[in-house]
């Protein structure tokens, strides 16, 4: 049975519709990527499964249950937590008060202590960094906090909206490798929307190609890599 299944959705903005008769799905224990370029529709995908935008038509299930018809924060309360582009953190308040908000549910709150030894330990600079304001971190690190504060909230199902996006080189390899340990320990799923197709495939199983709000192509992240279609718009090859 699939964690979190999108059924043909069709969603966009003051009546101009954006992405059409979208179909998802992922497993529990899953990493799943879906790509495309800027503007294919990834993120207003994501605002739709978290309700942050309503849909037109279509269904949305999570955990059996379907969630297109619940209010964005009992879909939160679930367990389905997005990480929105551009981080979206409190700037003046310090790293451990971004992260002590993430874990304001009924769910996170007795996990909150197992929780920050999982967020230290798999960011450490956070755990220096604890008493700074988050507005003063560079750009990694503000990634790194809002993932963290993400994994705060105990997911089952953590949405990530361009995680790549501005950062340096070396950076995302860090970012993507931290992903892919957080991937390895099997407590959380992950649906990923990336440019970054190479990293993205990288540590997802299976992947979505989104362009023009719709999905064109789908697979295992192996076939996906050595698809001529996908490697010449969007690996360069």
């Amino acid at each position: 049975m699939s964690l979190l299944r999108v059924a043909k959705v069709v969603a966009g903005y003051s009546g101009l519709m954006v992405i059409r008769e979208v179909s998802i799905e992922i497993d529990a224990g899953e990493v799943v990527a879906l790509i495309g370029a800027n503007g294919a529709g990834k993120t207003t995908t994501l605002k739709s499964i978290t309700k942050l935008l309503s849909i037109q038509s279509g269904e949305i299930w999570f955990q059996n249950e379907r969630i297109d018809i619940l209010a964005p924060h009992v879909i939160a309360r679930k367990g389905l937590i997005l990480v929105p582009e551009g981080r979206k953190l409190f700037p003046t308040m310090t790293v451990m008060e971004n992260l002590e908000y993430g874990a304001y549910t009924k769910v996170a709150k007795p996990k909150q202590a197992a929780n920050f030894e999982l967020v230290f330990q798999q960011f450490p600079i956070l755990k220096d960094r604890r008493k700074q304001s988050a507005g003063s971190l560079s750009g990694g690190e503000q990634e790194m906090l809002a993932i963290a504060r993400g994994l705060m909230t105990a997911p089952k199902l953590l949405l990530l909206d361009e995680p790549s996006l501005g950062l340096a080189p070396l950076v995302v390899k860090s970012v993507f490798e931290t992903l892919a340990r957080i991937a390895s320990l099997g407590e959380v799923s992950i649906l990923l929307s990336e440019q970054n197709v190479a990293k993205a495939l990288s540590i997802s199983s299976r992947g979505y190609v989104m362009e023009l709000g719709q999905i064109t192509h789908s697979g295992d992240s192996t076939s996906l890599l050595s698809d001529p279609q996908v490697r010449k718009a969007y690996l360069g090859a």
